[in-house]
């Protein structure tokens, strides 16, 4: 079992979180009595997992593991988000990892079960629900295939954040190059659960994630301040409905409501098209991922300026719009002269959405710099025709 940090070891990695851990290990002769590259691995993996994880990052009785578990590991934010989208008695953490989640299903379920492949992994998670008195949680050291044989009885739910990482370390986001396989297991998953929830790479196309598995149910895309973080698919045996789609996107100042449509509903939805407004909305990343395009045009009474733009336009302020929004003020060339003359300070942030130029190619021709409270849109018309947006933010 791995030892707590020593009181000078606390209190040497509380004065150097902001430090450079490379540094202090070339530094180390001036601290003889300390393990420096010990306490320097925890100070960089609370470094990466500051935003992730601020609760665990700012208690030292906790250890970290090697950064790439650390970067593998949800938020403190969605780890929470997805404990309460299932319930029931019993749940097991197939995948356990540095135990983010079973500690946010801990506080749901009366006993979670940790399943972990790496024996070390599996002793500093052990070790943290110790110092978190999370004494619902059951550590087991093996891998997701093992401990489903040992199942007697189905439990509630089977959770799944297969690891997505290929024989050199590269990314991969594809059910069947991720591990576990979770195609090959999923018909021991859905014998062994009355549920299964799988989360998966945002990269994967949910569309081609919903031909490949059987049985869902519900898909959630989740955005952390519109930045896309996790799509999470429920899997029940008996499920025979089209499934629903949620997308959510939080925000620690006011989280937007989630919203949730189906693939039938997006497909029947009434578009309607028109030139550029006095209102542009920008939908937000989760709505984007979960494909909602026509359907957001018929609820919420906005026009697409394109087929393929996904910006959206209205003569009347949509408040209640998930994303952002903006007041169009100008329509200009891409020309830097006239641009200038609108803008002054020579700075915009540009945003391209189905524009024959880059953004960097973009700022080259017009050049502007990136910054200020003015927001340039480039994009494609009804007609085809590509155009440029000069806006405010609203609100």
């Amino acid at each position: 079992m791995p030892l707590p940090l020593s009181p000078a070891e606390r209190a040497f990695v509380a004065e150097h979180l902001t430090a450079d851990p490379a540094q202090l290990v070339l530094q180390a002769k001036k601290w003889p009595a300390l393990d420096i590259p010990k306490l320097a691995q925890q100070i960089r993996a609370r470094q990466k997992a500051k935003s992730k994880m601020p609760s665990w990052v700012a208690n030292l009785d906790l250890l970290f593991p090697a950064n790439l578990s650390v970067e593998q590991s949800s938020s403190e934010v969605t780890a929470t988000y997805k404990a309460n989208l299932v319930s029931g008695e019993t749940l097991v953490d197939l995948t356990g990892g540095f135990g983010i989640d079973s500690f946010a299903f801990s506080r749901r379920f009366r006993h979670v079960s940790y399943v972990e492949r790496q024996p070390e992994l599996a002793l500093l998670a052990g070790f943290n629900f110790t110092q978190l008195e999370a004494k619902n949680i059951t550590v087991y050291p093996t891998d997701a295939e093992a401990f489903l044989s040992t199942l007697e009885e189905p439990v509630d739910v089977l959770f799944l954040d297969p690891a997505r990482r290929g024989q050199s370390q590269e990314r991969v986001h594809l059910l069947q190059d991720c591990e576990p396989d979770v195609l090959r297991l999923l018909p021991l998953l859905l014998q062994k659960s009355k549920a299964v929830l799988l989360k998966t790479a945002p990269m994967l196309d949910i569309d081609l994630a919903l031909q490949q598995l059987t049985n869902v149910v519900q898909v959630w895309v989740i955005a952390v301040q519109n930045e896309c973080k996790e799509v999470l698919y429920l899997l029940k045996p008996d499920a025979f409905a089209a499934p629903l789609i949620t997308a959510v996107n939080l925000k620690p100042e006011q989280p937007e409501e989630p919203l949730t449509f189906t693939k039938g509903a997006e497909e029947n939805a009434r578009v309607t098209f028109s030139e550029p407004q006095r209102y542009l909305y920008e939908p937000n990343t989760a709505l984007l991922k979960a494909g909602a395009y026509k359907w957001l045009s018929e609820e919420f009474g906005v026009n697409k300026l394109h087929r393929n733009s996904h910006l959206y336009t209205s003569t009347e302020l949509q408040a209640a719009f998930p994303g952002r929004i903006f007041e169009i003020t100008a329509q200009p060339k891409a020309n830097a002269k006239e641009l200038y003359q609108l803008l002054p300070a020579k700075k915009a942030n540009i945003t391209v959405r189905n524009y024959p130029l880059t953004v960097a190619q973009l700022r080259e021709k017009v050049k502007l710099k990136e910054g200020g409270d003015d927001y340039l849109f480039a994009t494609t018309d009804l007609n085809n025709k590509p155009i440029l947006l000069l806006c405010r933010k609203v609100g």
